[in-house]
């Protein structure tokens, strides 16, 4: 590759780079005490005690975290109106939208980290694990490489999908 063609690959992958929404993402939920505390609140953790038992987190962090994730619009925060004296802590579509990334990252980790745990998310109607999360084309075909994929403008790739 010429000199001049790898320039202009860096300057588009730099402009694309910093539209991109990842680094937002990543802002926000890119920590590990947030992604725990998404797989708590995942699994019907509410309250601030919950979360702090359940995950063995220091107030002051927990107190941050849960601040940001609701500032960030991942969780809701409601009295309880079994005791004003506590918060309810729940999901709102935003955060419940990140479902697939966390159980993808908790696959990879089965695969590459730590090995498959004891317990495993299964489908509630048929109590069967749930498949291994992928990226899919339009009709249906697994992608697993990045050879497979490339980024193009949405006007362009909106365009052939009619």
């Amino acid at each position: 590759m010429a000199k001049g063609n790898a320039k202009f690959v860096v300057d588009a992958f730099k402009e694309a780079a910093l539209a991109c929404p990842l680094p937002a993402a990543v802002e926000l939920i890119g920590e590990k005490w947030a992604f725990l505390i998404l797989r708590g609140a995942i699994n019907d953790l509410h309250h601030f005690e919950e979360f702090q038992a359940g995950l063995g987190i220091a107030r002051n962090i927990l107190s941050d975290r849960l601040a940001k994730l609701t500032a960030g619009g991942i969780l809701e925060r409601t009295p309880d109106p079994s005791d004003r004296r506590k918060v309810i802590y729940t999901l709102t579509p935003k955060g419940e939208a990140l479902m697939p990334v966390v159980l993808a990252l908790r696959q990879w980790g089965e695969e590459w980290g730590g090995g498959p745990a004891d317990v495993v998310l299964v489908d509630r109607e048929k109590g069967r694990p749930v498949r291994k999360i992928c990226v899919m084309s339009e009709d249906g075909r697994v992608l697993s490489s990045p050879d497979d994929l490339v980024w193009a403008p949405r006007s362009d790739a909106e365009g052939r999908a009619a």
